[in-house]
């Protein structure tokens, strides 16, 4: 046995390939519950989208992401350095804390995945797919790395110089692609029908199982950011799950009081909702303070999303009112409820801890915010210039599944290839066996 492989602990490392396993199935839970959520004509676009952002982002990442996240701080806490490009250096024994250090490499590229893949909510229907495949390992290197080495990395300057805390990616997931998801829309523009025609959920079963999926994710996410099994993890575990649960009812609250109804669709963003504020929190704040943590964010965020219609922003899938605006109310409220029992240190302003901590996580969220929405809207702009960002308006009307992929998501008996096929197809109340030519 190494040196390495004796500080190496098998119950650390165990946890944390289930947590990378659960945290890289929240893509596709994403995918699902972003699919359901838009019309018939592009829910495979949507699909698309999110699962080409796990090979588009683990390519970069291994090539120069995990690096200049986690490679040392080279300039000043804004960035790390090229020392470990291709992974180069790294190998069975290299170690990271308690863990292998590839396998935390593994674990933080699942987190890089489901942050770029979330901003395709904000321009579902509309995009051109060849421009999403250049946008997300550009802006992946622009704005998820630089933001994550602030966070996370050593020497970054949001922890470690400026103090401010985020357990599990307040800043560099839900307020990177929540503010990014804004810049984009910005440039594009909104859908044909906008404020117009209606543009419902067209399989609301396929948006719960996503939630379900993301939930069941989540708890990868926050409790496998402790990097070890242990009580934190088990604390982060249990915050997550509570949140979300009064993220849950909290939307469903406003619904019934505004509405009149509470809905398939709010109980699902309800949830998501907390499970977003919770994340930079779920690991600062005591069982009490994720219920207000979950609870502030189900109630914000249902009021958020209907932003995009008095500002005139098309926000498709209300990525900038569930993302953007959960994630800065978990990122703040820590400054209020965060407990020396979690933190090891810093107590919020319900805890003694005075305005400084708040003041600390307000000057982080906007920096991150400003930063994110700066550089996004930026490349946004290059990219329409130089190739264009937006689907012609006959893809956009005719749908961009069958326009760009070739494909439906439902049938209804016509494939493709010429093949002849077999189905049953139910005249009253009798099936009789037909074939069908496409």
């Amino acid at each position: 046995m190494t040196l390495a492989a004796a500080h190496v602990n098998t119950g650390d490392t165990a946890w944390l390939l289930a947590a990378t396993a659960l945290v890289l199935l929240m893509t596709p839970g994403l995918a699902l519950f972003y699919g359901g959520m838009v019309r018939t004509k592009s829910v495979l676009n949507m699909l698309m989208m999110s699962f080409v952002s796990i090979a588009l982002v683990t390519v970069v990442w291994l090539a120069a992401g995990y690096s200049l996240a986690f490679g040392g701080d080279t300039f000043a806490g804004l960035v790390g350095g090229l020392g470990h490009s291709g992974m180069r250096g790294l190998g069975p024994d290299s170690v990271h804390g308690s863990v292998p250090t590839l396998l935390f490499a593994t674990f933080q590229l699942t987190f890089a995945i489901v942050t770029a893949a979330l901003i395709s909510g904000a321009v579902a229907d509309r995009a051109k797919f060849s421009a999403w495949l250049v946008f997300v390992p550009v802006w992946t290197l622009a704005v998820y790395v630089p933001v994550a080495h602030w966070v996370w990395g050593p020497g970054g300057w949001i922890v470690d110089r400026l103090g401010a805390l985020d357990f599990a990616g307040g800043m560099p997931v839900e307020i990177a692609s929540g503010a990014s998801g804004l810049a984009l829309c910005l440039v594009l523009g909104p859908r044909l029908g906008f404020k117009k025609d209606a543009m419902r959920p067209h399989n609301l079963p396929m948006v719960i199982l996503g939630a379900g999926l993301l939930w069941f994710g989540w708890f990868g996410f926050n409790a496998g950011s402790a990097l070890g099994a242990n009580g934190l993890a088990a604390a982060a575990f249990l915050n997550t799950l509570a949140a979300g649960c009064t993220g849950l009812l909290g939307w469903l609250f406003v619904e019934q009081r505004r509405d009149g109804h509470p809905t398939t669709l709010g109980a699902a963003s309800g949830a998501v909702a907390g499970l977003v504020a919770i994340t930079p929190s779920c690991g600062t704040v005591s069982l009490l303070g994720a219920l207000a943590v979950g609870l502030a964010a189900g109630v914000v965020c249902s009021y958020a999303v209907s932003w995009k219609f008095r500002l005139n922003y098309d926000d498709s899938l209300d990525v900038v009112g569930v993302h953007l605006v959960g994630g800065v109310i978990g990122t703040l409220l820590i400054g209020l409820f965060a407990e020396r029992a979690m933190t090891g240190g810093t107590e919020g302003l319900f805890y003694g801890g005075g305005l400084v901590p708040l003041g600390r996580q307000l000057l982080a969220v906007a920096a991150v915010a400003l930063y994110a929405f700066g550089v996004t809207y930026g490349l946004g702009r290059l990219l329409d210039r130089v190739m264009g960002l937006r689907a012609s308006e006959d893809q956009e009307h005719t749908g961009l599944d069958l326009t760009v992929h070739a494909e439906t998501a439902y049938d209804h008996g016509v494939l493709g290839h010429g093949a002849p096929v077999s189905h049953s197809v139910l005249t009253g109340t009798s099936a009789q066996k037909v074939d069908t030519q496409a």
